[in-house]
């Protein structure tokens, strides 16, 4: 059975496939010509070094090493949001110029939300505290018996 490549060097950069590796892209196929038939207590009987059950694990393993060789760029540009930053900025530059514009209008509109949601916390904490304040003194005063008017 020839080697399956491994597309990276030891520091991940890409590696070309030697001649007599296989690619990832259709090393199912390859191994599918190492598949024998199998007898009832899973033993081969015909000429193939991979019986149907490990044909099946392999063939799992590499089309999942393929995914993640071939999709992972895209991943790794999701995790940062690279890749939406980058698509917003084609969209804006190729496609919608005067969008650039309206996404500024856009940015200082939700800066001036979020100072304003700022601002109302700060008075709400604010209210808050007074509030508790003028709860506590009462409570002292009511306990105290200098009510006031009440106790003349």
């Amino acid at each position: 059975m020839p080697p399956l490549c491994n597309p990276f060097n030891q520091d991940f950069t890409n590696r070309t496939c030697e001649p007599g590796e296989v690619p990832l892209s259709n090393a199912s196929s390859v191994y599918s010509k190492f598949v024998c038939q199998v007898s009832s207590n899973q033993i081969c009987t015909t000429t193939g070094r991979l019986t149907p059950d490990s044909f099946n694990q392999m063939s799992a393993g590499i089309e999942l090493g393929y995914s993640l060789w071939l999709y992972g760029p895209f991943l790794v540009d999701l995790q940062d949001c690279t890749f939406v930053r980058k698509t917003f900025t084609d969209i804006s530059r190729d496609h919608c110029p005067g969008l650039s514009r309206y996404l500024n209008l856009i940015y200082v509109g939700l800066l001036m939300v979020s100072l304003a949601v700022m601002f109302s916390l700060v008075c709400w904490v604010i209210y808050a505290r007074e509030r508790r304040h003028r709860v506590y003194t009462n409570t002292v005063i009511g306990r105290s018996g200098r009510g006031g008017e009440k106790d003349m």
